[in-house]
């Protein structure tokens, strides 16, 4: 069994872009319009931070959440309700990008017939190991001019 979205079911809209975009306006935001779609080429990221949490039952899955460290610490701050400029411990860094990981993750994974439980999330500057055939369905973003990338995989 595959970790499957359908998402085609979901009439033009793109259910991933929508749980991100509901997340950071709600979470991170406090108002629609600062989370788009990333025009232009595939971004390239530096400085990676990666967010993620596994599904895991009849259905083993994999969402990924993946930025720049300075990206990452924006959303932090955002999150934390901090100063622009105040430091952000890696600690207040894993449990921010983590909580968005976990919420879009769960999010999705109600999409998902019979899914299983979500592992607690993780955050490394380090990616966690996939395979390209693995890959599911990618999605670049911009927020506030910065790249995240959304990836959903299957996992062995």
């Amino acid at each position: 069994m595959t970790f499957d979205v359908d998402i085609d079911a979901f009439q033009g809209t793109d259910p991933v872009y929508t749980i991100a975009e509901e997340v950071f306006s709600a979470m991170i935001d406090g108002e629609v319009g600062h989370l788009r779609a990333w025009a232009g080429p595939e971004p390239t990221l530096t400085d990676e931070v990666h967010a993620w949490v596994d599904v895991r039952g009849p259905v083993q899955g994999r969402v990924l959440l993946s930025t720049e460290q300075p990206t990452a610490r924006r959303i932090t701050r955002a999150l934390l309700a901090m100063e622009p400029e105040e430091p952000v411990g890696d600690a207040d860094l894993a449990d921010a990008l983590g909580e968005v990981a976990n919420v879009v993750g769960g999010n999705l994974k109600a999409l998902v017939t019979d899914p299983g439980a979500l592992t607690l999330p993780e955050v490394s500057h380090d990616r966690p190991e996939t395979t390209p055939e693995d890959l599911i369905y990618a999605l670049s973003l911009d927020w506030r001019g910065r790249p995240l990338v959304i990836t959903l995989w299957n996992l062995p």
